[in-house]
């Protein structure tokens, strides 16, 4: 038996044990860690260069990006450096910061969606009162509190998590810090404080939930009245890259955390965690460039301008 007091350090799960696959993870991870600062930076740098771009969707989408290379950057690295030198060790201090930044990104993200969402239904359902909800002063405002309220629920779950006394061994079963995995380590019955914080951010998230669902409602309604079919497809090309990223966001992370007991496994566990913590901030710069012209045009000529500089 062990308690926190004595705790040093916290073991992460390996995704392999023969030093041939635990190499061949790293050099995937690096691959997919350099898409995604690539990927995220060309959009950051391009929405920051050109004038054309400066209009709220395009100032969430910047801030996106800024999210999408935090959260990369909080669990990638440790995993590589963990394959690299064929260990398992985080100190104790690394795995409360690195749950710290963890929440902090992906909270700020899910908030900032909410946003989005909400520019969306604006630009669509009242177009002519865009200008008026969405002013630069209300987007840095919002933008603002959604990068606040992600700190504080980062700040508030790491230190309740952390207080928690722990006696049931340093083995987490992830391949990074997270709550779940850290409740499974405390002592019996003292992480019922945890759990109420969970239960108020579930209702707050679910708030979030609703409000993106109902915003893509009238969305859809007023698409549907459009009498052009010209006129509803520019406007689906608006909706369905941030309708793809809220649903890969949202599925993901669902099933990770309300998946049946029943059918949980570490192998299972890491496969999900995976896919809600890497894949998209490697992706989402893909999906929102993929149909977006004028994104493309912006960026096709910052290289342009970049490659025939004398």
């Amino acid at each position: 038996m062990s308690n926190s007091s004595s705790i040093t350090q916290f073991l992460l799960l390996a995704f392999a044990e023969r030093r041939e696959l635990q190499l061949l993870h790293f050099w995937l991870f690096l691959g997919i860690c350099l898409a995604a600062l690539l990927a995220n930076g060309l959009i950051i740098t391009t929405i920051a260069c050109d004038h054309h771009l400066h209009t709220p969707m395009y100032f969430f989408l910047l801030n996106l990006s800024l999210i999408e290379l935090g959260c990369i950057s909080t669990t990638v690295p440790k995993s590589m450096a963990n394959s690299l030198w064929d260990t398992r060790a985080i100190s104790y201090q690394g795995c409360a910061a690195q749950l710290f930044f963890f929440l902090f990104f992906i909270s700020a993200e899910y908030f900032l969606l909410t946003l989005m969402s909400y520019d969306r239904y604006v630009a669509i359902c009242k177009p002519l009162h865009y200008g008026i909800l969405l002013g630069s002063r209300a987007c840095v405002h919002m933008t603002a509190a959604a990068w606040g309220s992600g700190f504080l629920h980062a700040l508030l779950h790491t230190a309740n998590t952390f207080s928690l006394p722990l006696c049931q061994g340093n083995v987490l079963d992830q391949f990074f810090c997270e709550v779940p995995q850290i409740l499974k380590l405390s002592c019996s019955h003292s992480y019922l404080r945890e759990l109420g914080v969970a239960i108020l951010a579930s209702l707050l998230g679910f708030v979030c939930f609703v409000f993106i669902v109902v915003s893509y409602v009238q969305i859809f309604r007023a698409v549907l009245r459009i009498p052009s079919e010209q006129g509803r497809h520019k406007a689906f090309s608006m909706c369905l890259p941030h309708l793809a990223v809220v649903s890969l966001f949202l599925s993901t992370g669902i099933f990770a955390y309300m998946k049946p007991p029943s059918i949980s496994s570490p192998s299972l566990d890491l496969v999900v965690s995976f896919l809600y913590s890497v894949v998209p901030p490697a992706v989402n710069p893909l999906i929102y460039s993929m149909r977006n012209k004028e994104l493309k045009g912006a960026l096709r000529k910052l290289m342009t301008d970049v490659f025939q500089q004398p």
